[in-house]
C-alpha cells in the first residue's frame, strides 16, 4: 500500500499530475481518463453505444467500467458523488470556490 501513501502525500492537484505523469506511460493515463470519462454517462444510464458516440472509448472499456460500477469496490461511485456533487452544486462548498 506504499502506492496509496505516495498518492494521499500530494497535498494539490498539480502534485498530483506531476506524479501520475512520472508513474504513469501517456497510454496508462489516456487509459485511466477513458474509463473515468465514461463514469458520469453510465451513471445516467446512458446506452454503451452512445456513450462510444460520444467519447470515442471502445464499448469494452464501458462494458467493463460499467461492471465495477455494478460489482466492483466502490471507488467509482465514491469519487463520482463527490466530484459530481461538486461539479453540479459548487456553491455548497465554499471551500473550491476561492473564497
Amino acid at each position: 500500500m506504499r502506492l496509496l501513501d505516495a498518492l494521499l502525500a500530494m497535498r494539490t492537484p498539480g502534485e498530483l499530475r506531476a506524479l501520475l505523469l512520472d508513474l504513469c506511460t501517456p497510454a496508462e493515463l489516456e487509459a485511466i481518463s477513458d474509463r473515468w470519462r465514461v463514469v458520469p454517462l453510465l451513471l445516467q444510464d446512458i446506452p454503451y453505444r452512445e456513450i462510444h458516440e460520444r467519447t470515442g472509448v471502445s464499448v469494452t472499456t464501458i462494458g467493463r467500467v460499467a461492471r465495477c460500477l455494478d460489482f466492483g469496490a466502490g471507488g467509482y461511485r465514491i469519487a463520482a458523488a463527490r466530484v459530481l456533487d461538486h461539479q453540479s452544486h459548487p456553491e455548497l462548498h465554499p471551500e473550491r470556490s476561492g473564497h
